[in-house]
């Protein structure tokens, strides 16, 4: 079985053809790039199933992935999972969630899992090991934080993140980075202790496009996978048609 996946994010879309369970084809951009290459895919791989999660302006009408006769899961709420769900308004949980935790069921069977996306936002979501997703939280992303101080106050500067910097910011500019560097990276490791408190044996893993500026920064043990969410939706695209 060839497979289509989508992951469409708020910046960026992410396209991968899978042969089974091996990736054979991956690309991102952004999505008017990606909807002038869909024919492409056709054109060289014989697409059998397609999934679509998007949390952005893809869709699959623009897109025209509801048009071309291949069966198409969009990733909804409702869509069949291979978890339990025990949020309390299911209805408002975001699809990278719940692809998110769908991979964490199928690649860590068993075990309470964190996962931290370090995205736009940074969300944490958690499964336990009797297979129940409890929920978890949500904060802002790495660049929406350099955002926020430039947009609320009067005389800070929209500053880009920087791979390094000092503790001690000794004008404007290296203040705002220490601020927000230290801080995103002690929330991040300060709940992941907060977690490994009430769940000594968690595994913790780390996704996202802050990823690689947050892994080399942790305290704590990770397992770093830029793709879990697209391992999570192959998951439930194989979830739903039995394989």
């Amino acid at each position: 079985m060839v497979y289509l996946i989508i992951d469409a994010g708020n910046t960026r879309v992410k396209v991968f053809v899978f042969e089974g369970d091996n990736i054979v084809f991956e690309e991102v951009g952004d999505v008017v790039s990606t909807e002038k290459k869909i024919s492409t895919i056709f054109l060289n791989f014989a697409i059998d199933q397609i999934i679509l999660s998007t949390v952005g302006k893809f869709d699959a009408k623009t897109s025209g992935l509801d048009k071309i006769g291949i069966p198409l899961i969009l990733l909804n709420q409702s869509t069949e999972v291979p978890f339990v769900n025990l949020y309390k308004t299911p209805g408002t949980l975001g699809v990278d969630r719940i692809a998110l935790m769908s991979a964490a069921a199928t690649k860590y069977a068993k075990q309470n899992v964190l996962v931290i996306d370090a995205g736009t936002c940074i969300t944490y979501d958690f499964l336990n090991a009797e297979n129940q997703y409890l929920g978890g939280g949500i904060s802002p992303g790495l660049e929406m934080r350099y955002k926020a101080l430039h947009a609320f106050t009067e005389k800070l500067p929209l500053l880009p993140a920087e791979t390094s910097f000092q503790m001690i910011g000794n004008d404007t500019n290296s203040s705002i980075h220490s601020g927000v560097g230290y801080g995103f990276v002690c929330e991040v490791d300060g709940i992941i202790s907060s977690y490994l408190q009430q769940y000594s044996d968690l595994t913790v893993v780390l996704t996202g496009g802050d990823m690689f500026y947050l892994s080399k920064r942790l305290k704590n043990g990770i397992f770093a996978n830029p793709n879990f969410l697209v391992e999570g939706l192959h998951a439930i695209l194989k979830y739903n048609i039995n394989e």
